[in-house]
């Protein structure tokens, strides 16, 4: 993931310090899983400490990670854009600690205001297109002949 799609870059001091109104501090120990594919998204979290694992449900196999995500980046989209279901799985592969928000009090405040709601929408937006991205080169590295993957 870039840089550019971590909170800090993404939205200015004053948008930060309000999102961080909703924020509550949550710690993952190894192996929790923190939502399932399918499962309402009814929240997301920003990454302080350890790594998480998204995963894709396989059928009569264990979930295949597709990303890990560390420090400061975003764990969850999908409570962003109705009908608000995971896309993916998540788990704690290491203990993790993280800023937990309520998407419904954050989807308010960006009904309530426009400019804020904007912000946070480039935010997830960019964060969505980064993780897109990240799955395309990693599915030409597997599928397309040598160096398809890479940007000229």
């Amino acid at each position: 993931m870039t840089t550019a799609t971590t909170m800090n870059a993404a939205l200015s001091a004053e948008q930060r310090e309000r999102l961080m109104e909703f924020a509550r501090e949550v710690s993952f120990e190894v192996g929790d899983r923190l939502f399932e594919e399918g499962g309402r998204a009814d929240r997301f979290w920003i990454v302080r400490t350890g790594t998480v694992a998204l995963d894709l449900h396989v059928p009569d196999r264990q979930p295949a990670a597709v990303e890990t995500l560390g420090h400061g980046e975003l764990i969850g989209w999908s409570w962003h854009f109705p009908p608000y279901h995971w896309h993916l799985g998540a788990e704690a592969m290491s203990p993790v600690r993280t800023w937990e928000f309520d998407a419904e009090g954050v989807r308010k405040m960006c009904a309530d205001d426009p400019e804020f709601g904007r912000a946070i929408a480039v935010w997830v937006g960019l964060v969505a297109a980064d993780r897109l991205h990240a799955s395309r080169i990693r599915l030409l590295d597997l599928y397309a002949p040598h160096g398809s993957g890479e940007w000229v």
